[in-house]
């Protein structure tokens, strides 16, 4: 499933991303804010493609690999995974790498992942959790309407906070 933006294509990541998520996934100034097991080489990140082609086949997650259009090099990733078992409610996610902030791309990345989780998927709700201390991610979500909910919490990350936007 491609989408595109004015910008951007959001298209499925595959085999020859390798390196690229590799870049993403093991950049230090993301990973500040993301708890996880980072790929160490080209063989973690390709097991990480892997699973991801796998889930995104059973519909457990709709993952695109963010690029500048007419650019093959991915840039970033944003996905809507951890659907609720009656499938209306749906978390984002995402990153870019960092010499592409503030230039308003994952801002009309997550505009099309939302539109197409409220259009295509049927979705009522979409949440996601950001770091406290991840100031864009937090303007980001507001700035896209999300609110910030207190009662949230996401186990096993007590620094995240909560936000949601719905239909």
């Amino acid at each position: 499933m491609k989408l595109e933006t004015e910008r951007l294509q959001l298209k499925e990541i595959n085999e020859s991303h390798v390196e690229d998520i590799l870049r993403i996934r093991s950049n230090e100034v993301i990973n500040r804010f993301v708890k996880r097991n980072s790929p160490k080489n080209n063989y973690d990140a390709l097991q990480f493609i892997l699973t991801i082609k796998e889930k995104t086949r059973n519909n457990e997650t709709f993952y695109w690999g963010i690029s500048l259009k007419d650019h093959l090099n991915l840039i970033g990733t944003i996905c809507l995974w951890n659907f609720s078992e009656d499938r209306k409610t749906a978390e984002v996610g995402y990153e870019l790498l960092p010499d592409y902030h503030g230039k308003g791309l994952m801002s009309e990345a997550l505009k099309a992942v939302v539109e197409f989780g409220f259009n295509e998927l049927n979705l009522h709700e979409i949440f996601a959790f950001t770091s406290r201390f991840n100031e864009n991610s937090k303007k980001l979500l507001t700035r896209h309407d999300f609110i910030l909910k207190d009662d949230i919490v996401d186990d096993g990350f007590p620094d995240n906070l909560a936000f949601i936007l719905k239909k």
